[in-house]
């Protein structure tokens, strides 16, 4: 019996590698040469034009000096660890809500899902009007009798954060709940069935047999949520403006601000690193232990 020889891996499926390869070039030039070019660039004097004229780690020290970066640090932290947490939650249960075949569910499904469709400026604004003092819940509440009422986030600059963060969830939960949606609905009903006949309770099958069978399900949900924390920037715009004075900033503003408007490309190339770098911290570990660990597991 003659040997047959097998093909090699590299030909395998030959005809879709090469329709892939426009997008890896585009990939690798684009993303990776763009990322590579801002990394050197921000450790250059750099300022209305890029030059290479290296000055070390001179930029990174003045950007940690800096106040307004440190706060903008601050403010993205507190908006992304709350964001995850209350849109994850929110989200789930609003699934799990119309996941019990409820009427007009197309309707509710729409309703939540409309903010999304939205663009980040239009929220801002809205939101901008609804926390308003002078026309907004504010003076809507002190109108019903309750004149001592105050609630204006947005011009204090002590939780100016969680203003824009109420504007976030408004606009970002329906899809969240979409998402955890069609999850619930690729569990098997054989799932259910086993878990009344067993007699366990409804949060119980939830808590431990639903939620770990949606785990793909959640960490694309995570990723999403993540890369629009990351890049928060014109939802601040319209509705603070990154104020009341530098209160709500957030680092994406921050790169924006020295890079087009204090022509300081290589303080804004040293930020766009940092926020790469903790894009970096968080997807490396996770894709170790989602496909490092399966190999060698």
């Amino acid at each position: 019996m003659s040997d047959v020889r097998r093909p090699s891996r590299l030909f395998k499926n030959l005809s879709a590698k090469v329709a892939s390869l426009p997008m890896v070039l585009t990939a690798l030039v684009v993303f990776l040469g763009g990322t590579l070019w801002t990394v050197l660039y921000s450790f250059t004097d750099s300022k209305l034009l890029p030059r290479l004229r290296f000055v070390g780690l001179d930029q990174y020290e003045r950007l940690w000096a800096t106040e307004r970066w440190l706060v903008s640090i601050q403010n993205l932290a507190i908006y992304g660890l709350l964001s995850l947490v209350f849109s994850f939650v929110i989200g789930f249960v609003l699934a799990a809500l119309l996941d019990q075949k409820i009427r007009f569910e197309s309707a509710f499904r729409t309703i939540f899902l409309y903010p999304f469709a939205l663009s980040f400026i239009v929220t801002g604004l809205v939101w901008q009007w609804i926390l308003n003092p002078d026309f907004g819940v504010q003076q809507i509440v002190r109108d019903l009798g309750w004149t001592s009422f105050t609630f204006d986030p947005l011009y204090d600059a002590d939780i100016v954060i969680y203003g824009v963060l109420f504007a976030g969830l408004w606009q970002g939960t329906g899809l969240i709940m979409c998402l955890m949606l069609a999850g619930l609905r690729g569990i098997d009903e054989d799932v259910w069935k086993a878990a009344r006949v067993d007699g366990i309770p409804m949060w119980k099958t939830y808590l431990f047999i639903v939620i770990p069978m949606m785990r793909p399900v959640f960490i694309t949900t995570l990723v999403i949520v993540m890369s629009g924390i990351v890049r928060v920037y014109d939802l601040v715009v319209a509705q603070t403006g990154g104020g009341p004075g530098i209160a709500s900033e957030v680092p994406a503003k921050y790169v924006y601000e020295f890079m087009f408007r204090a022509q300081n490309l290589g303080q804004g190339f040293a930020a766009s690193t940092m926020m790469l770098l903790s894009v970096a911290i968080v997807l490396i570990p996770w894709a170790y232990f989602e496909f490092g660990g399966k190999k060698h597991g």
